[in-house]
């Protein structure tokens, strides 16, 4: 059977709305272990997106999807905040290689543990419709009391 448009649009409403709440858990446990969001993705980014432990500012700019000169910048912070070191390229001195400092390291294993769990709910729950009826009419927003489950 071929799914309509509506049944199309659903699924991807409750796919955007997996993925939010995913965001938005993820948002708060960066900055309950004292990083920002975008800290937190850098160092993910550092030690998981190449196979070496160690990522070049372009290989940061496609994992982040944001330009060269803004990942410059957070990375800059990032080194002020103790999480990453920066080093010149071996073979061209113009190419900055970033790698975790061990507060980088501890904190990103923080949150992998604080995330494996929120990945493994979201997967099983994953485009499942869950139930509203305890939603006030006309709103929802951000209220935890707002949807069953929410947390």
């Amino acid at each position: 059977m071929k799914a309509t448009e509506r049944q199309i649009r659903q699924e991807l409403a409750w796919f955007r709305y997996s993925l939010r709440r995913f965001l938005r858990f993820s948002e708060k446990a960066s900055r309950a272990c004292g990083v920002t969001p975008q800290q937190h993705q850098l160092m993910l980014g550092i030690a998981g997106f190449t196979d070496n432990g160690r990522a070049t500012i372009s290989d940061l700019a496609e994992f982040l999807q944001e330009r060269n000169n803004s990942v410059v910048g957070l990375v800059e912070r990032a080194a002020e905040s103790g999480l990453v070191r920066r080093r010149a390229g071996k073979t061209d001195r113009r190419q900055v290689i970033v790698t975790l400092t061990a507060r980088g390291e501890e904190i990103l294993s923080t949150l992998t543990q604080l995330h494996r769990d929120e990945v493994a709910r979201v997967k099983a729950g994953f485009l499942t419709r869950p139930s509203f009826e305890s939603r006030p009419a006309g709103g929802g927003g951000k209220s935890s009391g707002a949807r069953k489950g929410a947390q």
